[in-house]
């Protein structure tokens, strides 16, 4: 069975996006950055939400081939193309680049996909990471906490039915304050 995980950077209060969907303040230092970019070229499926899928497909497609692109935007670029992603909407929605849009009842098809013998899955997004955790699908959470408070906007956590035991698995601290904390789900 594969593992899925939700990870995201997120504010000290909570949030993935301040609001007015801003995430400004989550840019990565370099060593974050390319601490993302390995768990990207680690992942054998992602899965994202409509939102997510626009914001990552309006740059990621030719990010390296923008000036003063530096190696690890490019080998982010080139991973982002290649890595198999599935994109979760019941709005048509122009995909490409090893993706395929599914737009049926999405936690049936992540619970599919989990039953595959593939590689890990990674889903991003708030909505449909959201509906994962209540169904209780994720497997791991990485949270990249930025000490930085924002005050509102798109929660990384939902509202749950029940409480989901966690246990921690590592601590990273990065430049600028920066703490990635893993957690998997207690089963």
């Amino acid at each position: 069975m594969a593992k899925l995980t939700f990870g995201m950077n997120l504010s000290l209060d909570g949030y993935i996006a301040a609001p007015g969907d801003d995430i400004g303040w989550s840019a990565p230092s370099d060593e974050l950055f390319q601490w993302w970019s390995d768990r990207v070229g680690a992942t054998g499926v992602a899965l994202y939400g409509r939102k997510l899928w626009e914001t990552m497909s309006s740059h990621w497609p030719t990010a390296d081939q923008q000036p003063g692109v530096t190696p690890a935007e490019e080998q982010f670029a080139r991973r982002w193309r290649d890595m198999p992603k599935v994109v979760f909407s019941s709005t048509p929605t122009p995909v490409d680049w090893n993706t395929r849009l599914f737009s049926g009842d999405a936690v049936a098809e992540m619970t599919r996909l989990k039953a595959e013998d593939g590689g890990p899955l990674d889903v991003g997004g708030a909505t449909l990471a959201a509906a994962a955790m209540r169904a209780g699908l994720i497997d791991e959470y990485v949270l990249a906490t930025v000490p930085v408070l924002v005050g509102g906007g798109t929660p990384f956590f939902t509202a749950l039915d029940n409480w989901v035991n966690l246990d921690l698995v590592e601590t990273r601290t990065f430049p600028h304050g920066v703490l990635v904390t893993r957690y998997e789900t207690r089963r």
